[in-house]
């Protein structure tokens, strides 16, 4: 009894910490008075040309006396996520222009060579109000409506380049110093509060000048000063970054009445991805299903049918010997395959990512996984694999005792330290190169250890858990006896080899789901959210659908074939589109991506290697068990005498 109250414990506590997770301080909707201080956040520095994340004051902007961090989940550390306070105050409903914020004298070379790495990287600035991410706004036009839609661009450059005409063309560097933010708001008639549901900047480059000698409490500048009626503009001489250089940072902002509410503030910074495209994905990975779906159909109904009632009939001893297809390797096709234990882990780690997946859709479709969570799809994904070790260890058990194994220790140690295992090596290497960097995405000392806790203190000790219950149940009983001496193969025709009929299998899999994967991939390195789940959980029970059938499919033909050999093979065949998936990833770096620098381009392929391992042992675990299904049932429903 100790056993399952412990497990039962774990998993409570599992959920109890994915919930806390998901609900952030300041998530919860929060009403200001007019002129109520409001602080200003300040966020990473992040770029899609160079994919590593800098502290915002990695750059020597003006900071506060004392830099307080925000509490951070899990998620947003691995992100690279850094929250800090900063010299911006806002008063609500107040519009103010001008607003100094600090002067730095002159630039030293280091903070002169710092902006221009950045700038040249197109390093963009990442502050936070209220919860929500500054943005830059972008107008594209509605083909439908003929209107102008108004999008989100997340962030602002830290600043651009410019290549003089004449002579010797040079490349100089501009600082964006003044910010220009407009802060949208929805106020209640009757109480006068109000909610913020905006949060946008324009960036200027200004040199401002102003009245010598500085004064440091309320100075006056020539370039933007209200009594003066001068306020900056674009054209004005931008502010160079160069040696010795002065540069003064100044701020306006204004409040502009909103009629959005505060439930669908998130809805602008949504509007980056394309419904019509999706829906163009969802009717192309249906007519792949269809398709299978009738072939299976047409094997099952009519094939199968046949054949188990021509071999359930009497016949004499002649035409039993002239029988040919799948009934006459009943004697063989159940027999353990060459790496059992293997076998079994593969499936074991499918079946856990296949729970953690399903669970985490779950609590995206019921709105937990808001963007306003930031780092809270991260915290849930590691959490749930965490906790679904269980199952992983109960299912490569019960697959291990099918297959007669013994040595069922060995295969839960695997099982437990494969896949994680190689997905950490490769984590850790990157943490190493990404620290080298000094980029705010290399995870701490203390990070690194809450991960070790979480693998060997919660997930090892469930897969074992789990391992003793699945091996401690009866082993199924097969269909049919096993021969003791194996039969011989037949020569197989070319389109039955191994190696092909796999890379086959792999194809269909892979076309239900690349064109959602895009979107996935543009979500994760461009930067941009993702948040049509529905969207994805259709894509995913297509993809289970589809897994299921290819492998169905060819399993069936490899029986017709005499080829018994089919425990391997109905993984290979649909676990085959990850090879499809890492191919496509390299074509989306090279097609998409502007990465030049090593590191980041070993970060990309590094995840991405990660990621098509995970979905190989995700779609051959789907297909493995459909086919084992599969071959249960028909040689379940035949006579063998």
């Amino acid at each position: 009894m100790r056993a399952p109250l412990l497990c039962a414990l774990l998993l409570l506590a599992g959920l109890q910490a994915c919930v806390q997770a998901f609900y952030l301080p300041g998530v919860a909707p929060q009403d200001f008075k007019r002129k109520d201080v409001i602080y200003l956040k300040v966020n990473k520095l992040s770029s899609i040309k160079n994919q590593l994340p800098y502290e915002y004051y990695s750059l020597p902007y003006c900071r506060p006396e004392k830099i307080v961090q925000s509490a951070e989940n899990l998620g947003e550390v691995l992100r690279g996520d850094r929250i800090e306070n900063s010299l911006y105050q806002i008063q609500m409903r107040v519009d103010e222009q001008c607003k100094v914020l600090c002067r730095i004298d002159a630039l030293s070379g280091a903070q002169t060579k710092a902006f221009k790495a950045k700038i040249e990287d197109d390093y963009r600035v990442n502050m936070i109000l209220d919860n929500l991410p500054v943005a830059m706004v972008k107008m594209r036009k509605d083909e439908k409506s003929n209107s102008l839609v108004k999008l989100y661009e997340r962030g602002f450059p830290v600043g651009f380049t410019a290549t003089t005409s004449g002579g010797q063309p040079e490349v100089k560097f501009f600082l964006h110093n003044h910010l220009r933010f407009t802060i949208l708001y929805h106020k209640d008639e009757i109480t006068d509060l109000a909610r913020i549901v905006g949060f946008e900047v324009e960036p200027f480059s200004v040199k401002h000048t102003y009245e010598t000698p500085w004064d440091k409490v309320s100075p006056t500048l020539n370039t933007c000063n209200p009594g003066r009626a001068t306020f900056v503009t674009h054209d004005m001489p931008p502010q160079p970054v160069k040696e010795g250089e002065e540069v003064i940072f100044t701020y306006d902002v204004r409040f502009v009445a909103s009629d959005i509410r505060w439930a669908s503030r998130w809805d602008t910074y949504l509007l980056m991805i394309d419904d019509q495209i999706h829906w163009f994905s969802i009717i192309n990975s249906v007519m792949i299903v269809l398709f299978l779906t009738g072939m299976v159909a047409m094997i099952i109904v009519r094939t199968l049918h046949r054949d188990i009632t021509k071999y359930n009939q009497l016949e004499s001893g002649e035409d039993a010997q002239e029988e040919t297809g799948w009934k006459l390797v009943h004697g063989d096709v159940f027999r353990p395959p060459a790496n059992a234990s293997l076998l079994a882990t593969f499936v074991g780690t499918g079946v856990q990512l296949f729970g953690m997946a399903m669970v985490t859709m779950l609590f995206a479709l019921l709105g937990f996984l808001s963007p306003a969570n930031r780092g809270g799809l991260m915290t849930a994904m590691l959490m749930m694999f965490v906790f679904m070790g269980l199952f992983a260890g109960y299912f490569s058990a019960r697959l291990y005792k099918s297959f007669r194994g013994e040595e069922w220790k060995k295969t839960t140690m695997r099982t437990a330290l494969l896949f994680p295992g190689v997905c950490f090596g490769i984590f850790f290497c990157l943490n190493i190169l990404i620290w080298g960097q000094k980029s705010s995405g290399a995870v701490p000392f203390g990070t690194l250890f809450a991960l070790c806790f979480l693998w060997f203190g919660i997930s090892v000790p469930l897969v074992f858990i789990g391992s003793y219950f699945g091996y401690k149940k009866p082993a199924p009983e097969d269909p049919v006896r096993t021969n003791k001496i194996p039969r011989q193969i037949p020569d197989q025709p070319w389109y039955m080899n191994p190696v092909f009929s796999c890379l086959v299998g792999g194809v269909l899999p892979f076309g239900a789901v690349f064109i959602e994967l895009f979107f996935i991939l543009t979500s994760m390195w461009l930067h941009q959210f993702y948040y049509l789940f529905g969207f994805l959980t259709l894509v995913f029970i297509i993809l289970l659908v589809t897994c299921a059938e290819i492998t169905i499919v060819l399993c069936y033909f490899q029986l017709c074939s005499e080829d018994y050999h089919w425990w391997w093979r109905a993984y290979f065949t649909s676990g085959s589109s990850a090879l499809y998936l890492f191919a496509y990833s390299a074509f989306y770096f090279y097609s998409k991506l502007d990465i030049t620098k090593t590191v980041p381009m070993l970060m990309y392929f590094g995840y991405m290697s990660m990621i098509s391992i995970g979905f190989f042992c995700l779609t051959g675990t789907m297909g493995f068990y459909a086919c084992y299904i599969f071959v249960r049932q028909i040689y379940g429903a035949v006579k063998i005498d």
